[in-house]
């Protein structure tokens, strides 16, 4: 897939490259490995992974009980982990341009950043 990825689905799938997770443990790791940038409401949540299922990148790893709770698990498919694959290198070859770029700045050429 060549179109940018958003970045909920981004972290959705780092999420889910650990491990098969559930639906809160989704929430919970995705508002920490972003740092706080991404907050995911349930629905949104939700929704986002039945896109994801409907376009191949995730799929559901069984239901189970938990303190009279049901937890639905999802796992990254092998169609995922390719989309995820794909992300991490543009976002690799966007970071290598711009770093490219701002190291022809003489101010920071002269501070050594980098």
């Amino acid at each position: 897939m060549t179109s940018e990825m958003r970045e909920p689905t981004f972290w959705i799938l780092t999420v889910l490259a650990a491990g098969r997770r559930h639906g809160y443990s989704l929430l919970r790791e995705t508002e920490e490995i972003s740092d706080g940038r991404v907050q995911l409401k349930v629905p949104t949540l939700y929704a986002a992974l039945e896109r994801m299922a409907q376009e191949g990148s995730v799929a559901i790893d069984g239901e189970e009980v938990v303190d009279g709770r049901s937890r639905r698990y999802f796992r990254l498919t092998p169609e995922g982990t390719e989309r995820l694959r794909q992300e991490v290198g543009r976002l690799e070859a966007n970071a290598s341009k711009a770093r490219e770029r701002l190291l022809t700045r003489p101010a920071l050429r002269v501070a050594g950043a980098w």
